[in-house]
């Protein structure tokens, strides 16, 4: 079986790990209650779905080979992988404009 470099999954955990840890700080702290533990509950599940459904693939085909074509396939673990992802993304983006806006207040 072929699989992608090192590097790709690094980051992929590293990415995940991390949304972990700033998700639960954010719980903890109340910050974003319900979008900190949705973002939690994606980043645990993503990596366990997308792990469980790339153990049957067609030998030759990578890890990304195998999500892009059950996506065009209209697997719902594809679908919900990429929408999770997606959600990260734009949770991240959320965490980073709040902080942004909180440090650019001037209090008078």
């Amino acid at each position: 079986m072929t699989t992608l470099p090192a590097w790709v999954f690094i980051i992929y955990y590293l990415f995940l790990l991390i949304t972990l840890g700033t998700a639960l700080f954010r719980l903890i702290r109340r910050n974003g209650k319900a979008y900190s533990a949705i973002a939690f509950l994606a980043a645990l599940t993503i990596p366990v779905i997308a792990l469980l459904n790339s153990i049957g693939r067609l030998e030759g085909m990578n890890e990304g080979q195998h999500f892009i074509s059950s996506l065009q396939a209209g697997a719902l673990w594809a679908v919900y992988v990429l929408t999770a992802f997606f959600y990260l993304l734009v949770w991240w983006g959320l965490v980073f404009w709040k902080r942004k806006t909180k440090q650019v207040a001037v209090p008078q």
